[in-house]
């Protein structure tokens, strides 16, 4: 199948070809234990140097997407599952856990996080397995909480004036961006049958975490990295950030209810969504 290239829109080489494998292992075109082409072919498919495919190849190996990088041949989409015991990155330890959920009766999400970037990559693959009849819930229910530009974001802002609004009007569209894309994906599941609900709301503090509750008695917490970023593009604008890593934040997960493995594990899920409430009842306004 050809491909266009894919645009970089002022993002790094390795992140575009990165994000397209991921998305592709993901919804399945790359199958487990399948091999991905080769490094010219990517190269020739993206139109970026080998620097930025082998890049990308470890980015992936690094979330055990990937096996045999660097072997002499082409690396092997892993098995899913693969060092589950270890933690992983957002993007994918998520996205497995979604899959999880999605097998009950009645779905519930909730989110607290930056941007909801990682959420919305995270869906693709339960929503394309509701829609193939492989997964089945009658209804999902998600609430999302995202920091109000309304308050002054300590994160992300410029390195050498934090008081410029431009990063603020950047984040704005990014949320703005994947808020629309988590409403679209989750409103497709109508078509197949599911009752869909899905709420977003703003904060007026920077989160310095992001928090996922998946049906109740399971919870997924990952620390923000804060980073230089002197490749951040805003109205053909280069911006030199303080910024947070959130896809490659690892997450740790704990279970509640039956499932926990001992008291303090159950207790930390509760409170986390006692956290999750308190926030969502008294100091979250609707977002715009």
């Amino acid at each position: 199948m050809t491909r266009k290239p894919a645009s970089t829109s002022g993002r790094r080489p390795r992140d575009v070809v990165a994000d397209a494998l991921r998305a592709r292992i993901r919804n399945g075109e790359y199958a487990p234990g399948s091999r991905l082409p080769t490094q010219r072919e990517l190269e020739t498919e993206f139109t970026v140097g080998r620097s930025a495919v082998r890049e990308a190849l470890a980015a992936l190996t690094r979330e055990d997407l990937l096996e045999n990088v660097g072997r002499g041949s082409s690396p092997t989409v892993a098995e899913p599952g693969h060092h589950a015991e270890a933690p992983r990155s957002a993007g994918v330890e998520l996205a497995d856990r979604l899959h999880d959920a999605f097998q009950a009766e009645h779905v519930t999400v909730d989110a607290f996080s930056l941007t909801t970037e990682t959420l919305n990559n995270a869906l693709a693959w339960p929503i394309r397995q509701v829609m193939e009849g492989r997964l089945t819930p009658r209804t999902v229910t998600a609430r999302v909480l995202v920091p109000s530009l309304e308050a002054r974001l300590a994160l992300p802002r410029l390195i050498d004036d934090p008081d410029d609004p431009k990063p603020r009007e950047r984040l704005h569209q990014m949320q703005t961006s994947y808020v629309h894309a988590v409403d679209n994906s989750l409103t497709s599941l109508a078509r197949f049958g599911v009752e869909v609900s899905l709420t977003v709301r703003a904060v007026p503090l920077t989160p310095t975490h992001k928090l996922y509750l998946l049906n109740g008695h399971e919870a997924l917490i990952g620390y923000y990295q804060v980073v230089r970023n002197e490749e951040a593009a805003f109205q053909g604008e280069q911006l030199s950030l303080y910024d947070v890593l959130g896809l490659t934040a690892k997450l740790f997960r704990s279970t509640g209810g039956e499932e926990a493995r001992d008291d303090q594990e159950a207790a930390f899920v509760a409170e986390s969504r006692q956290f999750f409430d308190s926030l969502w009842d008294t100091i979250a306004t609707r977002f715009d």
